[in-house]
């Protein structure tokens, strides 16, 4: 840790949190009532949400894996970060090179107290916290070069796993968020991104899930694969490209979850 620490937020314990969500839909401890209650709720309507959560958690382990084993990145920016779980970035990371240096960011200030007690480094890498929003880019950019927590001159991994779908669409705010972080990157820099999306699902369970979104239940907006892919505008596409995340790189023993739960895409690109 370095420099000095921000004053803590007020935790809001009556307004679901998506971090906290996230955390009881893998099982976690970390949440209070309304993120149970708004949970449950989504999880009425799509049985599947809790089998698209874990997916993406192993998809998070697999895009690390591929940039720390084989692309040989040795800094990564987590913007997203949700609570401590097994596998997060730095030890998977760390795993294969165990100087790498991990920044994790964070809006929800009971993520971050709980990163910094539980998310402990290796004795040749760091791991650094920042409370931020990722709909402010600019910040993100400026507290991590003031923190010296990551070397810009050298490449990085940006990590936006299942964020960005809390930007609405529409304006191109998440493409000029991305844009952002990915301008203040040297080129051999990384961007792995998953997202959820409808275009699994049939069209009553699309129907059903918009009224979610009308009734203001769920904050969490689809992308289809195009507004996806638009996403990686610029950079360079690694194999298998945009891809169901089960199907993303997947384990030898493959996922035979129906697609139309997970519902979520994923893709990790290279900046030329």
């Amino acid at each position: 840790m370095t420099g000095t620490e921000p004053a803590p937020s007020v935790i809001d314990s009556s307004v679901p949190h998506p971090a906290r969500r996230y955390d009881y839909w893998l099982g976690g401890k970390d949440n209070f009532a309304a993120d149970r209650e708004s949970a449950d709720a989504i999880e009425a309507k799509f049985p599947g949400m809790r089998a698209g959560i874990r997916a993406n958690r192993a998809a998070l382990r697999r895009m690390t894996e591929f940039l720390a084993a084989e692309a040989g990145v040795r800094q990564f920016l987590d913007i997203g970060t949700g609570l401590p779980t097994a596998d997060n970035t730095h030890e998977v990371a760390q795993r294969s090179a165990p100087q790498t240096r991990v920044l994790y960011v964070d809006n929800d200030p009971l993520v971050m107290s709980h990163a910094r007690a539980l998310l402990t480094s290796s004795p040749e890498g760091a791991t650094d916290y920042i409370e931020a929003d990722l709909r402010d880019p600019g910040a993100i950019l400026d507290a991590a070069r003031k923190r010296q927590a990551l070397d810009f001159s050298e490449p990085v991994a940006l990590m936006l796993i299942a964020v960005l779908h809390f930007v609405p669409p529409g304006r191109g705010q998440a493409q000029d968020i991305v844009r952002t972080l990915v301008d203040a990157l040297p080129a051999g820099s990384y961007v792995a991104a998953t997202h959820f999306t409808v275009d699994f699902m049939p069209p009553e369970e699309q129907a059903r899930y918009q009224q979610l979104l009308d009734a203001g239940i769920s904050d969490i907006w689809p992308r289809d694969r195009a507004a996806f892919a638009a996403l990686f505008d610029g950079l360079d596409l690694v194999d298998p490209g945009i891809e169901l995340i089960s199907r993303w790189r997947p384990d030898a023993q493959a996922d035979t979850t129906d697609p139309s739960r997970i519902s979520i895409w994923g893709g990790v690109a290279r900046k030329p």
